[in-house]
């Protein structure tokens, strides 16, 4: 690991000025702090989020559920008001990595990350949410940007982001053991105004909205819908875990299990 000095600011406005200035944030630290071990990351300056109270908490408002940028997978997975509104998000939140991972990953920290395999991107695409940050609200069709990138400018911070509250929704991975990243996960989401679903883990640029399969499911939200849809296997990851076909094929049956979950 190359030196770098620890900061510990108390508030958002305090962050993004270190930010603006060069300084990187830290949130739950677990992608950020293990490539700097590996010395494939070089961070001169690290800005521990962990002390802006703010930045933290669930609450519902209106139809959405809020939930803060610092707030750990563990307690996303474990709040009463996220299990009874969006009991999908929920799950996801209780399947990501491990124990140790869901004790310190943060929501904001995997979104800003924005991994091609993470689960949180899912989520906030097919639910349609809005990002919050320190100076402007992001559609989630305007945030992923591809792999690892996003619409955060430099210095820019999450502090939250909203997620409405659909009908119905479920998550559904398909795991790469030993990482437990999504080899594929499928989260579907429906709403009155239609089905949304995305895609992550299956290219590598990233989580995506699979059209065909959002206008099947707002035609007839069932799993024989999602079965009936030819899944292009064209920009799809092709690696030693899993052909394009392979991945493909994935998308589809995690869909329709995705579906006669949400169904019950």
């Amino acid at each position: 690991m190359y030196p770098f000095t620890l900061e510990r600011p108390q508030s958002t406005a305090d962050a993004a000025r270190l930010a603006s200035a060069g300084g990187r944030p830290l949130a739950g630290g677990q992608t950020l702090l293990a490539s700097m071990k590996l010395r494939l990351t070089q961070a001169d300056q690290l800005i521990d989020l962990s002390s802006i109270k703010d930045l933290s908490g669930i609450c519902r408002d209106g139809n959405a559920v809020v939930i803060g940028a610092m707030t750990r997978h563990a307690d996303v997975a474990g709040h009463a008001e996220v299990q009874s509104l969006i009991p999908a998000l929920a799950d996801l939140a209780g399947h990501i990595g491990d124990r140790q991972v869901r004790a310190m990953g943060t929501l904001g920290g995997s979104v800003a990350n924005n991994d091609p395999a993470a689960c949180y991107p899912s989520a906030v695409l097919a639910l349609g949410a809005t990002v919050h940050t320190n100076s402007r609200k992001i559609a989630a069709d305007d945030f992923f940007k591809g792999m690892f990138a996003t619409a955060l400018a430099e210095g820019e911070l999450i502090t939250a982001i909203s997620f409405p509250i659909p009908q119905r929704a479920a998550y559904m991975k398909f795991k790469q053991a030993a990482s437990r990243f999504a080899m594929v996960g499928v989260f579907v989401a429906q709403f009155p105004t239609g089905v949304r679903v995305a895609v992550t883990g299956a290219s590598s640029d990233g989580v995506f909205r699979h059209k065909g399969l959002e206008q099947a499911l707002s035609a007839s939200f069932t799993a024989q819908a999602a079965a009936a849809v030819k899944i292009d296997v064209a920009g799809l990851n092709e690696d030693i875990h899993g052909s394009a076909a392979y991945r493909a094929n994935l998308i589809s049956v995690q869909t329709q299990r995705a579906v006669a979950k949400a169904l019950g």
